[in-house]
């Protein structure tokens, strides 16, 4: 089995055009330059089709910090406030752009009852916007590649039950997860995947491209913002 995995593994990309349809998969979040390299490697790689399964639901637990065993409360509130002016415990609120006033406005009044301001948590962009972006990415890439975009809720999403797929593009890092695949697709019968593998970071200076980052400054700025 080592020796067909080995096979299947591309460590040099191959060339433009030499697959018919292939497969990514990823969180996308607020996409930046590593995001444009991949998926851009993935569109050359593919004739006629690109399928993309972007995470949401169950895949986003780590990246949001998520963990089992974690205490939940859940309280009916009649103002815009509620238990985030109240608790003294709470250390961060959870915003987006669109509700930031609203944040701000929480903090005010925490400060008026003497308690500490919440920090801005860092929130992934929603799915549909995580979605929109990278199709429109692709779309101005290729306009002749048929891109398909959709939300996956576990590791594998369309790329174990689309039997017309040949090929699965991975980074170094999620190489695990283009084996993990290729060996769901053989329980369920179908043909194994080339797996080709984009090396992101190769020659390039400086910091990793990182959402994560992206995130924490995006919540900075909301931290420090002061309405007009």
């Amino acid at each position: 089995m080592a020796v067909l995995e080995d096979s299947l593994v591309s460590s040099k990309l191959s060339p433009p055009n030499t697959y018919g349809a292939v497969v990514i998969g990823g969180t996308f979040d607020r996409l930046h330059n590593g995001h444009r390299l991949f998926l851009k490697a993935a569109a050359e790689l593919a004739r006629d089709r690109i399928v993309v399964g972007i995470c949401d639901g169950p895949m986003l637990a780590n990246k949001q910090s998520i963990k089992q065993g974690l205490v939940v409360q859940v309280e009916p509130i009649t103002d815009p406030y509620g238990p985030s002016i109240v608790d003294e415990n709470l250390e961060a609120i959870v915003v987006s752009k669109e509700t930031l006033p609203g944040g701000l406005s929480v903090n005010k009044k925490r400060v008026d009852r003497g308690l500490s301001q919440l920090k801005f948590a860092e929130l992934i962009q929603p799915v549909e916007e995580r979605m929109n972006n990278v199709e429109n990415y692709l779309k101005s890439i290729s306009q002749s590649l048929e891109v398909q975009v959709q939300p996956i809720t576990d590791p594998y999403g369309p790329a174990i039950v689309d039997e017309n797929l040949e090929a699965i593009v991975v980074s170094k890092e999620t190489l695990d997860g283009g084996l993990s695949v290729n060996k769901k697709r053989a329980e369920k019968g179908l043909p194994q995947l080339k797996i080709e593998v984009v090396d992101l970071y190769s020659g390039s200076g400086g910091d990793r491209p990182s959402s994560s980052s992206l995130r924490k400054r995006e919540a900075e700025k909301a931290k420090n913002y002061q309405p007009a």
